[in-house]
């Protein structure tokens, strides 16, 4: 089963189908995850018009994408890239976890939900930024 498989993905259309299909289904999975870690509903916000919950949304939807990006040019199979980038989705939710102890002025899920549109931002380019740091180091 593994040749024919290996045979299917070396055509490149096959190729990128298989990749795209994993990072969107991983997307959609991390990002339900990433929903239930925060104290807000992420859509719910969004389609209130809520702009720091649409930029903290995505930043971590870049961050994902950005680290599956890493993972897919530096292994060789489906299956590495899965198992970096899941490494990597890991690391990016003790990151949020980090920015949340590291502000103990305020609480970084409130003041997103709250419409903080300056938090919403530092949290977009957090995940953005260490999501460039984690992708360097993916192997």
């Amino acid at each position: 089963m593994n040749k024919e498989v290996d045979t299917l993905l070396q055509n490149p259309y096959l190729n990128t189908l298989a990749y795209y299909s994993v990072a969107a289904i991983a997307l959609i999975l991390f990002m339900v995850i990433f929903n239930r870690i925060t104290k807000y509903n992420d859509w719910e916000e969004i389609k209130k018009g809520n702009v720091a919950v649409a930029m903290a949304t995505g930043g971590k939807i870049f961050g994902i994408c950005n680290i599956f990006r890493f993972a897919i040019l530096n292994n060789d199979s489906l299956l590495e890239s899965l198992a970096w980038a899941g490494f990597g989705f890991v690391l990016l939710i003790v990151s949020y976890y980090l920015f949340e102890i590291l502000t103990p002025y305020f609480k970084i899920d409130e003041e997103i939900k709250n419409g903080n549109n300056a938090v919403g931002l530092i949290s977009f380019l957090i995940s953005v930024s260490i999501s460039f740091v984690i992708g360097a180091s993916v192997l």
